[in-house]
């Protein structure tokens, strides 16, 4: 039994119908979502700004069978890679597992866990601490307690993920 942390976002289309697809798909796997969020864009690209949601899952899957979850919902969308950190039409990472409560620490550059920029990224941190208000995350081998995490970023990256409705 594993559980999972994925991070969706969107910034072309009907973004928050595309969220909404992704916790369609989790069906009986889904333990929590997040309200939707709008976030500036990250990584310096010109664009929309994102609609983001964190999702907490639990199943019968291993870590790689959670990434190909994440990339089923991105062909399904329509998901084009043309620029890196550019707009899309969806997007879903793997934030962290943990099979049988411990968290896998994986670096193969296909599946790095957890996620190496989650913890730089108010954008997964805020909305997974509203559904989540324990949690925490492995970072340079120690587990840290994302409330703490978000406290160490920047203060105006921060107030820049606002929360925007509840996803029904």
């Amino acid at each position: 039994m594993s559980r999972a942390v994925l991070s969706a976002g969107s910034n072309i289309g009907d973004s928050v119908g595309l969220l909404r697809s992704v916790v369609i798909a989790a069906g009986d796997d889904l333990i929590a979502t997040s309200d939707v969020y709008r976030t500036p864009p990250w990584g310096g690209v010109e664009q929309d700004d994102f609609v983001n949601i964190t999702l907490v899952v639990a199943g019968d899957r291993t870590p790689r069978e959670w990434l190909e979850f994440c990339r089923e919902r991105e062909r399904d969308a329509g998901r084009v890679r043309d620029v890196r950190w550019g707009p899309r039409t969806l997007d879903v990472d793997v934030i962290s597992v943990d099979v049988d409560g411990e968290p896998v620490i994986s670096d193969d550059p296909e599946l790095t866990l957890p996620h190496p920029r989650a913890a730089q990224r108010a954008f997964v941190l805020v909305p997974w601490l509203q559904i989540d208000p324990d949690a925490n995350l492995v970072v340079e081998g120690e587990r840290r307690r994302v409330v703490d995490l978000i406290a160490g970023l920047d203060v105006a990256e921060v107030a820049g993920v606002r929360r925007a409705e509840a996803l029904r």
